[in-house]
């Protein structure tokens, strides 16, 4: 049984920063990419960003200079740290890996931008 568990989550002003972890729990042999992804209300679920085993990552452009991907192979722990946050960035951030080959997402967890 695999499992990805996220956490970080919270309410934070626009400006300040947040960091989300996300692990993977079980029968893992490979795990790669993993990633993040966001559902706002009312909107469709959208990419954040992802990050391979060799370190390389892709994001959204929505994100890119504000938001860092990084992960601990040996942790199977996947990172998003969130910088210069905007109320545009609130949503539901859901961690995702390819494990074993077969995709798994985490639980979500609440992102809120508010003053």
């Amino acid at each position: 049984q695999v499992q990805l568990v996220e956490s970080g989550g919270g309410l934070v002003q626009p400006g300040e920063s947040l960091r989300l972890s996300c692990a993977a729990s079980g029968s893992i042999f490979r795990i790669n990419p993993m990633g993040w992804y966001r559902q706002a209300p009312g909107k469709e679920r959208e990419l954040v960003g992802t990050i391979t085993s060799g370190g390389n990552t892709n994001y959204a452009d929505s994100v890119k200079g504000r938001f860092t991907i990084s992960r601990d192979n040996a942790k199977k722990t996947v990172y998003l740290q969130m910088n210069s946050l905007k109320p545009e960035d609130t949503a539901v951030y859901y961690c995702k890996a390819l494990v074993n080959g077969r995709p798994y997402w985490g639980q979500g967890t609440q992102v809120t931008v508010s003053s």
